[in-house]
C-alpha cells in the first residue's frame, strides 16, 4: 500500500488560505502563497476551460467569483486568465500556475469538478500534470463518472472519494466506488461517524479527511473519527500528525 502519511500529516488548508473572500479570495493564487508560507496542505478545485486547461476555480458559474455571466466551460483559459477573482488583483489561475508556485512546499490535494459531456480528457490532463510535479499530490473529485477514469487516466496518483451523507442510499453509492482504486476519502465533518468512514478507516486502514472544518467541535469530532481537517475560516496549529 502506497505510504499517505503526508497526506494527513498536516491540516489542509480549503481553497487555500483565504480570508473568508474579503480582501484574500478562495482559489487564488495568492491564498495558495498564503498557506504555503504557512506550512498548511493545499485543497484547490478545477474545471476543465472551453480549450481543455484545467483551471483554478470552485463554481462552474463563473458569477460569485468573477461578476461574469455565463460557465467556465464556455471560455478559453486566456479569457478566464483576464478575469479578476473578487474585484482584486488575483486572476483566475490555471492548475500549472498553482503547481508552478507552490513548487513542491506542500501537498497539494485537487478535487476534480465535473460538467457533464463538458468534461472530456479532465483526470488525463490533471493526471499528466500532477505525474510531472514533483511535490506530493492528490486527485479527488464528488463525481463517480470522473472517478471511474481515475485508474486508467491518472494511473499512480493518489485518488479519493469526496463525499457526505449517512443514509443508506448515499452510504451504499459510497461503497460502490471502492472497486475503483481508492486510496482515501475527503468526508463531510459534520456526517461523522457513518458506517462507510468506519470501514474504510479500521477495515481498509485508508487515511480520512474532513471538509469544511471552521470550529473547535468540528475539530474535535474529525479527530474522534478520521484523521485530518480540511478548514477554512480560522489559522489550526501546524502539529505534523505521525
Amino acid at each position: 500500500m502506497t505510504d499517505l502519511s503526508w497526506l494527513t500529516a498536516r491540516p489542509v488548508a480549503h481553497r487555500g488560505f483565504h480570508d473568508m473572500n474579503k480582501t484574500r479570495w478562495e482559489n487564488t493564487l495568492s491564498a495558495f502563497a498564503a498557506a504555503a508560507e504557512r506550512g498548511y496542505a493545499i485543497e484547490c478545485d478545477v474545471h476543465l476551460s472551453s480549450d481543455g486547461v484545467p483551471i483554478v476555480i470552485h463554481d462552474d458559474d463563473l458569477q460569485r467569483l468573477t461578476g461574469q455571466d455565463g460557465f467556465v466551460w464556455q471560455r478559453s483559459a486566456a479569457e478566464l486568465a483576464a478575469l479578476k477573482v473578487g474585484g482584486t488583483a488575483d486572476h483566475v489561475p490555471t492548475l500549472q500556475e498553482a503547481l508552478d508556485l507552490v513548487d513542491g512546499r506542500v501537498p497539494m490535494v485537487v478535487e476534480l469538478k465535473g460538467t457533464p459531456g463538458r468534461d472530456e480528457g479532465l483526470v488525463a490532463r490533471v493526471g499528466k500534470m500532477l505525474k510531472h510535479y514533483k511535490g506530493k499530490a492528490a486527485i479527488m473529485s464528488f463525481d463517480h463518472w470522473l472517478i471511474r477514469d481515475f485508474p486508467k487516466h491518472a494511473p499512480g496518483i493518489p485518488a479519493g472519494l469526496t463525499a457526505y451523507g449517512k443514509d443508506a442510499k448515499l452510504i451504499e453509492a459510497h461503497f460502490s466506488m471502492l472497486a475503483h482504486e481508492l486510496a482515501f476519502t475527503s468526508y463531510a465533518a459534520g456526517d461523522l461517524p457513518n458506517p462507510f468512514v468506519s470501514f474504510v478507516r479500521e477495515r481498509l486502514k485508508m487515511p480520512v479527511i474532513t471538509w469544511t472544518v471552521h470550529d473547535q467541535p468540528a475539530i474535535a469530532l474529525t479527530f474522534r473519527y478520521a484523521d485530518q481537517i480540511t478548514f477554512e475560516g480560522f489559522e489550526p496549529d501546524l502539529v505534523e500528525v505521525a
